[in-house]
């Protein structure tokens, strides 16, 4: 086959696009290499033998790929999130939990009675204390404990 390097470059300056998306029919590549002039290109070009090719479109394929796995329930971890980076009801259940466990602990262990558990209880699920080492520093302060 002969080189139609030129008439691509010629047709691709005509019709406005790059070089890759002109199309040339191979049965008539003879034809196209023997016209060199732009005038015989747009001869071609109107006749059929030269046409712009259709732009790329980018495939779909992963994306449905993706969505598949999503459907399944996958790709949903917390490094795939967007949004806060903590999610404000779990840090409150955690916190909670800490706190309701150690006041569980004292009065297992005789340490506070149930009204003041009870008591502090509902300091803690009022969102009293921030912290444990915060609930611990009440009990202190207010002595609460009978040993500590």
């Amino acid at each position: 086959m002969s080189d139609l390097r030129f008439a691509r470059r010629l047709a691709a300056e005509i019709l406005k696009v790059g070089e890759t998306r002109i199309w040339i029919d191979p049965e008539a590549a003879d034809k196209v290499a023997f016209a060199i002039s732009k005038e015989e290109i747009r001869k071609l070009i109107k006749e059929g033998v030269i046409r712009k090719r259709p732009k790329a479109t980018p495939s779909r394929g992963r994306k449905r790929i993706l969505k598949e796995k999503k459907r399944k329930g996958r790709r949903r971890g917390k490094g795939s999130r967007k949004g806060p980076r903590y999610d404000e009801k779990e840090i409150w259940v955690n916190r909670i939990r800490v706190q309701r466990r150690f006041l569980k602990r004292l009065r297992e262990r005789k340490i506070i009675d149930a009204s003041t558990y009870r008591r502090l209880y509902r300091l803690a699920k009022g969102g009293y204390f921030r912290t444990l080492r915060q609930l611990k520093s009440y009990i202190e302060e207010h002595k609460l404990a009978r040993r500590f």
